[in-house]
């Protein structure tokens, strides 16, 4: 299993999940972009290229990732938090060696750049 899904996380997206069409699955990767290289990116996506990305189940969740941002994202875990201001998700990702203050972006071991300022 390329990450991971908390019990509170999956409740969430299955909730958000109800809004959308049946062949709805989770879409996590990453992006360019961010003050230090690479954000994540969290959807719901309808199509799969089975060339380009990996399908998976996770705990209960139907997950789409493309292929090519697993060395990125492997043994991250996607975790919903509720507080007094609302609630998010959140991310641990072992392979983030480098977050920005805003936390909307990092750097991983296997990139390269130099973080710009928040």
């Amino acid at each position: 299993m390329v990450i991971s899904i908390t019990d509170d996380a999956r409740r969430q997206i299955e909730e958000m999940m109800e809004d959308e069409p049946k062949n709805a699955r989770l879409r996590f990767g990453v992006k360019g972009g961010g003050c230090s290289g690479l954000s994540y990116s969290l959807g719901f996506d309808y199509e799969v290229n089975e060339e380009l990305d990996k399908i998976d189940e996770i705990n209960g969740i139907p997950v789409v990732i493309f292929k090519q941002d697993i060395p990125i994202i492997e043994n991250t875990v996607i975790d919903f938090k509720q507080n007094m201001m609302g609630g998010g998700f959140s991310i641990n990702n072992p392979n983030a060696i480098v977050s920005c203050g805003c936390g909307s972006s990092f750097r991983a071991k296997d990139t390269e750049g130099t973080p710009e300022k928040c």
